[in-house]
């Protein structure tokens, strides 16, 4: 017979018990922060119709180049969720009775077929929480504060860098970028920590810019005063969208500096966010400790994307932020191990095993975490076992015990030992 070839699809991956509840734990501890912030939790389908998922106001070209795709026995056309913005872009589109503001927070395995590093796989899994109906910068201030809370719990030191996107847009009108390249603009001014000046001004060059207009991109990005909004004014009085993006910024700024968390969120004149769903504020989370270099969390304001849906001109004040569970498990992992095996009792029969099950039951009648050995090894080896799975309490019923009626523990820690009356019948 021929072997089976039974390795990972490429780009996922298994996580056994002990890396698995470590995961579990970075997942309740997001869960309980998002609980805590009001949130709802909300539940949408890994399956889609390619259309939602291709919608201009979806992900854009560069992540659509990216999605699974496939088709049903009805010959519709599929795909394979990217994140978890447009099925919930699509929630609030067909339900126009949800009351507003309506915040929700979801996380889930999405799938991307894309380059594969450190934290970075096709399979994923993603926690996001959304905000709609909240038309000031409140939202994304909010939002801000939760990220900062959670990483804090999760034992991780993150920074912030925000910027706006129609400020963004709004200077490349200025410096004379033509409307339909301006998007493609913005994408490669996003490389800009990677790759550097050089190469962005070169790869510029590539969309036809003029050359008046690179010449003012590479005074923008040379500039020491571009980290103030201060450099922004002058421009702001000609056009619209400079004007707009400056007055969410300051009021974004007000509020974080109200909250006192303005010393870890760091204004960023070139950060970019290359999806083109964004119209607002947008912000990507760092490790400060720089063992990832790539963003942690993600997020940002995407007013045209459910009145995209609709077929209307109508926008729905809408922002969010995303994080990345396997990225953020690539953080803990190796700072944090599962020595904590989540049991109260381990219990041990010597011989005895319906009588152990029997206590094992009841004890779990009672909501205490229970296993029942089933294997009859020895109990040298049993003890070592609960000792390595970091279990503090062990039952050893032999038969004496099931005689006497009564049961012994054993704290693995103290080596104390208990003795308890109980009727094995």
């Amino acid at each position: 017979m021929k072997k089976m070839d039974y390795q990972n699809v490429k780009g996922t991956q298994d996580y056994l018990p002990e890396a698995e509840t470590v995961r579990r734990k970075i997942r309740r501890t997001l869960e309980n922060v998002f609980i805590q912030y009001g949130c709802k939790p909300l539940e949408t389908p890994i399956l889609n119709y390619t259309e939602l998922l291709a919608s201009k106001y979806a992900g854009g070209a560069e992540i659509l180049e990216e999605m699974y795709t496939l088709s049903d026995r009805g010959g519709r056309d599929l795909a394979l969720r990217y994140d978890l913005t447009i099925p919930f872009a699509k929630v609030a589109a067909m339900n126009p009775g949800l009351k507003m503001p309506f915040k929700r927070y979801e996380i889930g395995k999405v799938f991307r077929d894309g380059p594969i590093k450190a934290g970075r796989f096709r399979e994923f899994t993603q926690c996001d929480v959304d905000i709609v109906g909240v038309d000031s910068q409140l939202a994304e201030a909010e939002l801000m504060a939760m990220g900062l809370e959670a990483f804090r719990r999760l034992g991780l030191i993150v920074v912030i860098q925000y910027n706006n996107r129609k400020l963004l847009t709004g200077i490349l009108e200025v410096f004379g970028v033509p409307a339909d390249n301006i998007n493609k603009a913005v994408l490669i001014l996003d490389k800009l920590e990677k790759v550097g000046i050089g190469a962005v001004i070169a790869e510029l060059s590539e969309l036809e810019v003029s050359e008046a207009a690179k010449r003012s991109i590479e005074r923008f990005l040379t500039d020491a005063d571009n980290r103030s909004l201060d450099y922004f004014e002058p421009y702001s009085r000609g056009n619209e969208l400079v004007k707009k993006g400056l007055e969410e910024l300051q009021e974004l700024m007000s509020v974080i500096d109200y909250l006192g968390i303005d010393g870890q969120c760091i204004f960023n004149p070139f950060l970019a966010r290359g999806l083109d769903i964004y119209t607002g504020t947008i912000y990507e989370l760092f490790l400060t400790d720089g063992s990832i270099k790539s963003s942690i969390g993600s997020g940002g304001r995407y007013d045209n994307a459910i009145g995209g849906l609709l077929g209307t001109d109508e926008t729905f004040s809408t922002v969010g932020i995303s994080f990345g569970l396997d990225v953020i498990y690539a953080a803990i992992d190796g700072k944090e191990s599962a020595s904590e095996s989540g049991l109260d009792y381990f219990v041990i029969p010597l011989g005895t095993g319906k009588e152990a099950l029997l206590l094992a039951n009841e004890l779990r009648a009672d909501g205490y975490r229970v296993e029942c050995d089933m294997s009859g090894k020895k109990l040298g080896k049993l003890l070592d076992k609960a000792n390595k799975d970091g279990v503090r309490n062990v039952i050893i019923i032999g038969e004496d015990e099931v005689k006497k009626s009564r049961y012994k523990t054993k704290d693995m820690v103290t080596g104390e030992e208990k003795v308890y009356s109980y009727r094995f019948e």
